[in-house]
């Protein structure tokens, strides 16, 4: 298999987003700015975004901020399979604004399953941006035991203002270790219980846990009725709720069982994040550092700046910064959005390998998700500096970066380097028996998904990490 490799080199800043497909001829270029989004967020690099195109007769792929080798090598195929061929380019364009005031919207664009991505404060005072998404009468709203006390009420009021819709909910016990099946069952039980048709639409409110389970519960009810999302976390803002994975875990690997299945509307209500501990404020920041990796260097390099603000929760900081990981993802999502060999979608799990591996070896709930693709990220890191892909500079900045965002550098004492392989090798990125991993290779910004390594690399860097060596000698080896 190829390696596929991206470089996001430009960005956007200001205004809402469309990542929307548009036949043209296929040429690489920068959309021009829209209008600041944030005026007092001097910090923010200016910006705009870059677009490339291929596709064929019989299938388009399309994929906005990938480098030009990727770009060239895409088009050959292409033209070598049908001389006459049409090109699709994946623009992220400004739309105008909207009349919230400030709120933004990114468009995730996946043709008739296409929809909104609502960015703001105090959303949730705005039922219309949910009521005009829910096309049936009833909604069955799933959310959990620490979310229903802070925001079920204000999520029902915003469904009924209008008068016209049945409201009920189903409320679950919250963590990671019930993510399971036995537990989904709860929603499927509710749904049945109250009668509910095909039309029916179910609602995620809380973190990432919630819109998984509640959309794969919404892709299995009756075979497919209508989701939508609201995140209260800043995981689920900048990550899970955006693209459509959804499922549970199995006790032998996580998220292995599920269903590619897309919400109608992503709701971020960025007010939610007051309540928000943040321990649970750290976990997601880890995702938010992987798109700055994999694709947006100008996002690290601002995130190095102002990582102190987003702890603090500085509410620009804090909207800027889920307004580009949502933008990075819907351009991602657009190209690739059910994982195919390509890998352009696969580059969202920098760092998840082996991140998965801890929360499946430690127990589900003991670390949160994105403590374990933090320590997953700099194993991966490593890994890629002892391949001679990344050089030492970038491997510091990254622990530096993490350890700021006060998320773990290291794995568990108690995981061994055989509990890594093991695990590692039921991830759902083993292809034909062969373990595939993202790994950086270049400067900042680029990474390549590939199963192409030394794998006695692999063994140094866990046994690096499981023997102790990585505490005493600072990670990535020094040789």
């Amino acid at each position: 298999m190829s390696n596929t490799s991206l470089h996001y080199r430009t960005h956007i800043k200001g205004g809402s987003y469309s990542a929307r497909a548009t036949v043209k001829a296929p040429r690489v270029h920068a959309v021009p700015d829209a209008a600041p989004a944030h005026g007092a967020l001097s910090s923010a690099p200016s910006s705009s975004t870059s677009e490339c195109s291929a596709a064929s007769s019989r299938r388009s792929t399309v994929c906005a901020g990938v480098n030009r080798r990727m770009v060239q090598r895409l088009r050959e195929q292409q033209s070598l399979a049908s001389a006459g061929s049409r090109h699709v380019a994946l623009n992220a364009v400004a739309a105008p604004e909207r009349a919230l005031g400030s709120m933004k919207t990114v468009h995730v664009d996946l043709g008739d399953r296409s929809y909104p991505i609502y960015i703001g404060a105090g959303l949730l005072n705005h039922g219309e941006l949910l009521r005009k998404h829910i096309p049936g009468k009833r909604v069955l709203i799933v959310t959990n035991e620490t979310i229903a006390p802070l925001y079920l009420d204000r999520c029902r009021k915003a469904l009924l203002e209008g008068g016209q819709l049945q409201v009920d909910d189903v409320i679950l016990p919250d963590g990671e270790e019930y993510k399971s099946m036995d537990v989904l069952g709860k929603v499927w039980d509710k749904a049945l219980e109250c009668r509910m048709d095909r039309g029916t639409t179910f609602l995620a409110l809380g973190g990432g846990v919630v819109g998984d389970m509640t959309g794969f519960a919404a892709a299995c009810y009756q075979r497919g009725v209508h989701f939508v999302q609201v995140p209260t976390t800043v995981m689920a803002q900048v990550d899970s709720s955006v693209g459509g994975k959804t499922g549970v875990n199995h006790p032998l690997g996580k998220n292995m069982i599920g269903a590619f299945y897309q919400p109608r509307t992503v709701l971020v209500d960025t007010d939610t994040l007051a309540s928000l501990p943040d321990r649970e404020l750290a976990s997601g920041l880890s995702e938010v550092v992987k798109y700055g990796l994999i694709r947006d260097a100008p996002f690290f390099e601002w995130l190095e700046a102002n990582m102190e603000r987003l702890l603090g929760r500085d509410p620009e900081a804090i909207a800027y910064a889920v307004e580009r990981s949502c933008v990075n993802k819907a351009e991602v999502v657009a190209a690739d959005e059910r994982e195919s060999s390509e890998g352009v979608r696969a580059t969202l799990n920098l760092g998840h390998t082996f991140g998965h591996a801890i929360e499946t070896g430690t127990g589900y709930g003991v670390w949160l998700h994105g403590e374990a693709v933090a320590a997953g990220t700099v194993m991966a890191a490593d890994l890629s500096y002892r391949l001679g892909w990344i050089d030492r500079s970038l491997y510091d900045r990254i622990v530096s970066l993490l350890s700021r965002a006060r998320l773990p550098i290291l794995p568990p004492p108690s995981m061994t380097a055989d509990q890594f392989r093991s695990l590692m090798a039921v991830d759902k990125k083993v292809l034909a028996g062969k373990l595939r991993l993202i790994l950086l290779r270049g400067p900042l910004g680029n990474c390549v998904v590939t199963g192409d390594f030394d794998p006695a690399k692999l063994d140094e860097t866990l046994e690096h990490f499981c023997s102790g060596g990585a505490a005493s000698a600072g990670g990535a080896s020094s040789a």
